[in-house]
C-alpha cells in the first residue's frame, strides 16, 4: 500500500531546456572556440558555433546566427536561450550585436535579432517641433 502511496506524492522534476541560464534571460560568456559544424541527418548546411565559458563556469555551446561574424577566442558574447533545432548539443544562441559579436552587414528585414540599427534612409523624418536642434 505505502508504495503505491508513495509514487503518487514524488513529483517528477521539471525538465529545463537552458539548465546553464541558472534562470536568467541572458549571461555573458568568453568564446573558447569557434567553428563550423553539419546539422543532423535530413539537413544539410555548414552552420557556425561557438564553444563559450560562461561567467556562472558553465561551457556550453552557442549558435551563431546570420550570415558572418567577427568572433575569435576571447571574444565576449551575450548568450540566450534556444539554439539550433538541427544541431545536436546545441541549446543556446549568442546575441548579435552585444559586446564583441558585430550585426549582420547590410540587414534590412528582422534587424532586431541580428543587432543592425535603422538605416538612416529608412529613418522617419521628424516635425520641426519635435526635433532636436
Amino acid at each position: 500500500m505505502y508504495q503505491l502511496l508513495r509514487r503518487i506524492l514524488l513529483k517528477k522534476k521539471a525538465h529545463k531546456r537552458t539548465p546553464a541560464l541558472k534562470s536568467c534571460p541572458q549571461v555573458r560568456g568568453t568564446v573558447r572556440r569557434a567553428r563550423i559544424v553539419t546539422p543532423r541527418k535530413p539537413n544539410s548546411a555548414r552552420r557556425p558555433v561557438a564553444k563559450v565559458m560562461l561567467v556562472n563556469d558553465k561551457r556550453v555551446t552557442a549558435h551563431i546566427p546570420g550570415i558572418g561574424h567577427n568572433l575569435r577566442p576571447h571574444s565576449q558574447v551575450l548568450i540566450r536561450g534556444g539554439g539550433a533545432r538541427d544541431l545536436p548539443g546545441v541549446r543556446y544562441t549568442c546575441i548579435r550585436g552585444v559586446y564583441d559579436l558585430s550585426g549582420v552587414a547590410n540587414k534590412r528585414r528582422r534587424r532586431s535579432i541580428y543587432g543592425v540599427k535603422r538605416p538612416l534612409e529608412l529613418k522617419k523624418k521628424v516635425r520641426r517641433k519635435f526635433r532636436n536642434l
